[in-house]
């Protein structure tokens, strides 16, 4: 089935006024002409205005309705186009702006192509980014590009059924034979693709479409984020058991970030004790948080609203 080229970028915001001149251009400008969506969880910092200006549609949703699966789930059935690619507005297109490194002609090859049904682009940290945050996109995001299916599972692990709605494009029959994004604390990417790939779908990992977007986060960050993440996964292990324990990548991760370290960065290995100690504590705090009252759930989360 060939590919309409109909295309529509929605960008989930809450107070994201600062990011909007670095994200929106280039998919403003893109030659595919797309509809552009800025999507606001009802912040007031001049967002929605600012959107606006720049020539983006917008749409605002109110802070205590929202979540990352159905947020998103309403933002593609309101573009209703055959494409959808989610961005967060932290993420900034590393490329130039000529139409020859166009970002969303390279990001969204594989899908004209019928190759796979998402596509994901490779993440470099922003500029001044710690070698946390550096060492984390170097794990996650290889230089080359591939495509990932079920029958790849034994290679790639749980990585298998990795992707980042930091940017990641879709195509939206696909999504909806699976009933779109689910209501989620956070994973709504992993879902979707996971169930996906259960249907015999294909992901492309394009290492050649790259952003600019890494975070910073403090230890009681790490330790809250971590804390949903260990729910989140816990609720949908069933769709990703498959490829084995989510953990055994933790310990790969942990042990190629000393490695790193120690041969570049020593004076930062207490500090990494301190992150991984916050992080494998918050994790297992919300694996095993599932069943637990709402108002603890709420005090560890990293997300209040989720909660209300």
């Amino acid at each position: 089935m060939k590919i309409s080229p109909t295309i529509g970028v929605a960008v989930i915001t809450h107070s994201a006024r600062k990011h909007l001149p670095h994200c929106l251009p280039p998919f403003l400008n893109s030659p595919f002409k797309p509809r552009v969506l800025v999507v606001n969880s009802s912040s007031f910092d001049g967002t929605v205005e600012a959107a606006e200006a720049l020539g983006a549609e917008t749409l605002v949703v109110p802070r205590q309705q929202f979540n990352h699966g159905a947020t998103r789930e309403l933002a593609r059935k309101y573009l209703g186009t055959d494409i959808v690619v989610m961005v967060t507005p932290d993420a900034y297109v590393a490329h130039s702006q000529d139409a020859e490194d166009d970002f969303l002609k390279i990001l969204l090859k594989p899908l004209f192509e019928e190759k796979c049904s998402v596509a994901y682009a490779r993440q470099i940290p922003h500029h001044g980014a710690d070698p946390f945050e550096s060492f984390s996109r170097k794990f996650n995001y290889p230089k080359e590009s591939h495509i990932r299916s079920l029958k790849n599972i034994d290679t790639h692990g749980v990585y298998t059924f990795f992707c980042s709605n930091s940017c990641a494009a879709y195509i939206n029959s696909a999504l909806d034979e699976i009933g779109g994004f689910e209501p989620v604390l956070l994973g709504e990417d992993t879902v979707a693709l996971a169930r996906l790939l259960q249907r015999g779908h294909h992901v492309a990992y394009v290492a050649e479409a790259t952003i600019h977007h890494s975070h910073r986060y403090s230890l009681l960050q790490e330790f809250r984020r971590s804390f949903d993440i260990g729910l989140a996964r816990k609720e949908y292990n069933h769709l990703i058991a498959a490829g084995g324990k989510d953990t055994t990548r933790g310990k790969t991760y942990t042990l190629e970030l000393t490695r790193h370290l120690w041969e570049n960065h020593r004076t930062l290995l207490p500090y990494a004790f301190l992150q991984t100690l916050a992080k494998w504590s918050g994790y297992q705090f919300g694996k095993y948080s599932v069943k637990a009252p709402v108002w603890f759930k709420r005090t560890l989360s990293s997300q209040d609203f989720y909660w209300i």
